[in-house]
């Protein structure tokens, strides 16, 4: 069944892109002065619930590394990329204890990891921020 067929079976509206959040409050309800549209607040949800990804490459080397990675480590990681978002990072290292993460700020995806033992005379390139958690 398609998707009009549906909105036409059970008498909703028919949905475009780009209309969500401009849709008319129902029947005796009222929107309150400078309330934000469903759609806002619903996407800044769903940004707000993303988790903290690894990439193949970033599993690899901390288990060649042997990296220790616990859930305080990655609180603290995910605290960093949350306060480098915040700032329009795009893509940074963050140093949680003995190990930098190089992350995707945007994506929240964790490229590569080195502990302080692999650190010796590694450069990373193209990189706009470091934080320190």
């Amino acid at each position: 069944m398609k998707v009009a067929d549906l909105q036409r079976n059970l008498g909703s509206f028919p949905l475009k892109p780009g209309h969500l959040g401009q849709t008319r409050p129902a029947k005796g309800l009222s929107v309150q002065p400078g309330s934000k549209p469903f759609a806002e607040v619903l996407n800044k949800e769903i940004r707000g619930q993303e988790k903290i990804r690894f990439s193949a490459h970033a599993l690899r080397r901390i288990e060649e590394r042997q990296v220790p990675v616990g859930i305080n480590a990655l609180h603290r990681l995910d605290q960093g990329i949350r306060q480098l978002e915040a700032k329009g990072s795009r893509n940074s290292v963050v140093f949680v204890d003995d190990t930098a993460f190089v992350v995707s700020v945007r994506n929240k995806t964790v490229v590569t990891a080195v502990d302080r033992n692999s650190a010796n005379h590694n450069i990373f390139t193209n990189i706009d921020s470091v934080a320190v958690v």
